[in-house]
């Protein structure tokens, strides 16, 4: 941001890069090593979907060339709409790697297709060594991960545990430093 746009007013974010998506492939490695943390085999991205033909051809499109990568990984793709109006692409592969990229395939196009605002986050499932659930979400906007472990109770989250984990991990993610930017993700679908 130059000077002649603080006096205009004008803000323009940057983007974040879109590498960092992939950090989450290192970072398995320590969840699973050092942590004792194990991938649950489904990752989601979810979107504001638009009532519109070019949107939902490029929907369309995108899940067509997800399941054909797919068909040499063994990824299982499905889509839904959840109770918010969200679409949820849902990938479900024994390899973690191949997750990473087809949720990377699924925001490429979105954005190729000039829907890049649309994307709200991806989340990726694990379970601790008690096979309790929790989910590391990546916000595209802010470029950042963030832990989510639900609690059990009805809409309540292990806010401590996402703490610990932040402390634990914070070196292989790029995690978001603005705790009020956790949001909660309840019903997910993976």
């Amino acid at each position: 941001m130059g000077l002649f746009d603080i006096l205009t007013g004008k803000r323009k974010l940057a983007r974040p890069a879109p590498d960092r998506l992939f950090a989450m492939s290192t970072a398995n490695i320590t969840f699973e090593t050092e942590l004792g943390l194990r991938t649950a085999g489904r990752a989601g991205i979810v979107f504001q979907a638009l009532a519109t033909a070019d949107f939902d051809q490029l929907v369309r499109d995108m899940v067509e060339v997800v399941q054909g990568i797919s068909e040499d990984s063994d990824t299982e793709v499905t889509s839904q709409d959840d109770d918010y109006g969200y679409r949820w692409i849902v990938l479900g592969d024994k390899d973690f790697d191949d997750l990473v990229v087809g949720i990377n395939a699924v925001s490429g196009a979105i954005e190729a297709g000039g829907y890049g605002d649309r994307l709200l986050c991806a989340v990726f499932a694990f379970e601790n060594s008690a096979g309790r659930p929790l989910y590391f979400i990546y916000n595209y906007k802010r470029g950042s991960f963030y832990p989510f472990v639900p609690s059990g109770g009805a809409q309540q989250r292990d806010s401590e545990s996402e703490l610990r984990l932040k402390a634990q991990i914070g070196a292989e993610l790029p995690i978001e430093p603005e705790l009020e930017r956790w949001f909660p993700l309840w019903g997910i679908p993976i």
